[in-house]
């Protein structure tokens, strides 16, 4: 497993799960969830954490950008005006290029706008962005994001924040088998188990945000998604047995007394 590394664009990670910054009831557990999933990429929600005021306790304070990858987001925008504003911003502030686009299309759903989506694509790989995109489960769509320069595809499991897990396995399974970016299930998972049955699907990596921050127990879920993801990762690669209607004995039959 030491070999099997997380690659998005040229960098390379040997954890596959990514953990968002909000809703923690404090900065401080938010950085011991974090340092106890091993994720080395966490998601920074530009227009909602503070990077810039130093009057107000700072995310680099408690989450250190030379150990952990930051990757900014935009989170709360619902137009392509406000989503390459804010990645832009981001760009100047730290000089991140590796960013998450997400570009929402109502306040109820919190369901991606794909066409606001696909344009901000386009723009911002032309500026040398590196996109990972948030969108919906759409094979045709994710392959348009493909074919417009996105480096990531990042599909919903179910609405941002909802619990519901994987709802379209079918759509994730046909979206991993036409594209050879890094998938990465993003918004809906619950429990850590979620996670499982995400990389079981051939999926590269898991985002997970308010499972975690809002769990009971936000430090034992951390772990537990850790170790979903590491566990669904070895099924995956182990290769599972076929499925077979009729039962199949574990001992053979000849000789039997």
């Amino acid at each position: 497993m030491k070999s099997d590394k997380f690659i998005i664009g040229k960098q390379k990670f040997n954890s596959r799960l990514i953990v968002g910054t909000g809703k923690y009831k404090s900065m401080l557990e938010c950085a011991k969830a974090i340092e106890l999933s091993g994720a080395e990429i966490v998601t920074v929600a530009i227009r909602r954490v503070n990077i810039t005021d130093k009057k107000k306790p700072l995310l680099m304070d408690y989450i250190n950008p030379k150990k952990i990858q930051y990757l900014p987001n935009t989170a709360g925008c619902f137009n392509s005006k406000d989503a390459l504003r804010t990645l832009r911003l981001a760009r100047e502030i730290g000089g991140w290029k590796l960013v998450k686009l997400e570009v929402l299309g109502d306040k109820l759903n919190l369901f991606p706008d794909m066409i606001e989506t696909l344009k901000s694509t386009e723009v911002l790989t032309k500026e040398g962005f590196k996109v990972m995109v948030y969108c919906n489960d759409d094979p045709l769509m994710a392959k348009r994001l493909e074919n417009s320069g996105a480096i990531a595809i990042m599909p919903l499991a179910a609405p941002i924040g909802s619990g519901l897990g994987i709802q379209n396995k079918v759509n994730i399974k046909i979206i991993r088998k036409q594209t050879k970016l890094p998938l990465i299930i993003d918004a809906g998972l619950g429990q850590a188990s979620d996670a499982t049955i995400a990389m079981e699907l051939g999926c590269d990596g898991v985002l997970v945000n308010t499972a975690i921050a809002k769990a009971k127990k936000p430090y034992e879920m951390a772990l537990a998604f850790k170790n979903a993801v590491i566990a669904g990762r070895q099924s995956f690669n182990s290769g599972r047995i076929d499925k077979i209607l009729m039962g199949n004995a574990s001992s053979p039959i000849d000789g039997i007394i």
